[in-house]
């Protein structure tokens, strides 16, 4: 597998899949090639974070009132 130049969805900036990065993408069984380039994968993962108060998406624990009675 040779190195692959694709194109990103966000930024239209090429960059390169490599051959190491395909053979993990086929390890796990991805069938799709990434789509954004390095820079807006990880700037798409922190907007998620942010979005979700800390990437725990809003489950388990904290310091909740629901208004108990109890």
């Amino acid at each position: 597998m040779p190195d692959k130049t694709l194109t990103c969805k966000d930024c239209s900036a090429d960059f390169v899949f490599t051959e190491g990065e395909q053979a993990f993408y086929q390890e796990k069984g991805f069938q799709n090639e990434p789509q954004r380039c390095p820079t807006c994968r990880q700037a798409k993962k922190q907007q998620r974070r942010g979005n979700s108060g800390g990437g725990n998406r809003g489950f388990g624990g904290g310091n909740r009132n629901f208004n108990s009675k109890w």
